[in-house]
Order: C-alpha cells, then sequence, then structure tokens
C-alpha cells in the first residue's frame, strides 16, 4: 500500500480517519468474521456476505464448486471487499450529529482460483482455525469428494484502505449547552455459552479450547 493513496481507496469523507498501513487494514481483516464481496455479474451489481481469512497479503474466500460468487471471481473478475467492526453508538445533542464508532476496511482487487492442493488445504484449514482455533484438529477433515466439490478463491490485498472513527460526539457549539444526554454506547460482540446438539453420543463433553483453556 504506497504513502500516498490512489483515488481508488482514498477516503473521502472525514480523510482524518483514513489509514492505509497493513497494520491497520490487517488487524480489522483478522478480527471480522464476516466481509461483503461486490462485483459484476451479467452487468448488475452484486454484494453478497461470506465467511474470510487473511493468510499474509491474501485474502481467502471458499465455498460450493457451483457458488455463482465463487465461480466469477475463479475468472479473475475485480472484486471489492469490506468488512465492518461496529464498536459503539455515538449519540449527539442533535440527530444531525449522531455517528457510529467504528472500523472498517475496503480492499480492491482480482481474485484468482485456487488450484495448488497443498495452498488450498491450508486455506481451508486457516478459515476453520478462524472460526474457532483447535477445531481443525478436532474434527474430521474434508474427506477426497469434500474437497473437490469446494471451491477457495483468493486475492491479493495490494489496494486497500480503512477507516476508523473513535471518541465521544462531536456536536455544534450551540447545542453544547442543550439538557439532552449525549455520549457512547459501547457494542461488544461477545461468544455465549455452547449449546451441544441433541445427537451428540453420550460423554461427548465441550473441548477446552472451545471454553477458551488450553489444557
Amino acid at each position: 500500500m504506497a504513502a500516498k493513496p490512489p483515488a481508488q481507496i482514498r477516503v473521502r469523507r472525514h480523510p482524518e480517519r483514513g489509514h492505509y498501513d497493513h497494520e491497520t487494514v490487517y488487524a480489522i481483516l483478522d478480527e471480522a468474521t464476516v466481509c461483503h464481496v461486490g462485483f459484476l455479474r451479467e452487468g448488475m451489481p452484486v454484494v453478497l456476505p461470506t465467511l474470510h481469512v487473511r493468510v499474509d497479503d491474501r485474502l481467502y474466500l471458499h465455498g460450493a464448486v457451483a457458488s455463482g460468487l465463487l465461480k466469477s471471481m475463479a475468472k479473475g473478475v475485480p472484486v471489492c471487499v469490506t468488512v465492518t467492526e461496529l464498536d459503539g453508538l455515538v449519540l449527539a445533542r442533535s440527530v444531525y450529529n449522531h455517528s457510529l464508532n467504528y472500523r472498517s476496511a475496503v480492499v480492491f482487487g482480482q481474485a484468482y482460483e485456487v488450484t495448488d492442493a497443498e495452498e488450498k488445504l491450508q486455506a481451508l484449514r486457516a478459515l476453520v482455525e478462524k472460526v474457532q482455533p483447535g477445531r481443525w484438529q478436532d474434527a474430521r477433515q474434508p474427506n477426497a469428494v469434500e474437497f473437490r466439490t469446494t471451491r477457495v478463491t483468493a486475492l491479493r490485498i495490494e489496494s486497500a484502505s480503512a477507516k476508523v472513527r473513535s471518541g465521544p460526539p462531536v456536536d455544534d457549539a450551540e447545542d453544547m449547552g442543550l439538557p439532552v444526554w449525549a455520549g457512547v454506547i459501547p457494542i461488544q460482540t461477545v461468544r455465549g455459552a455452547p449449546e451441544a446438539d441433541p445427537g451428540l453420543p453420550a460423554g461427548v463433553t465441550v473441548p477446552p479450547y472451545i471454553l477458551g483453556r488450553t489444557d
């Protein structure tokens, strides 16, 4: 990512919130579980949600070989991948100045299909481990048919930007004395207690890695 961002990725609205360094962009991509992929299909814009994982400077996506999204990406069409993490509701004294605290990232590029078997397997492993660390070794891994009917595409992160807002509301000077509560309502995504599948065999307990333990 260049020091002077190209026009395609430059943050225009509130440019002071723009970030173009790898560390900021990567951190947002890594924390987000779901991304949205925008592309043109038969001349019409399409935006679809999916899981993603970053490995070094590449984003990996996966799905069925019949997936329209992955079929298009495998052909090398230009795509735009976005993620957003919501951190808080910003309530100002005026409705006009209400906002959100957030971290977002946008990645542009051309995707390609991963055909190397080892890279494909490692991408699938990385996807599973991102969703739940420790799961790849515990669960049954893909058999030959499942591996063949799963498509993995990749996008090199070359053109990307992040936009971050944090802090309290910014009100107009004439509104500061209004008797209206203003501030931030933090928002966090937290995992609840595991809920067992009713079909589990007797004696199968929640593994330590799901409970956040290493024993």
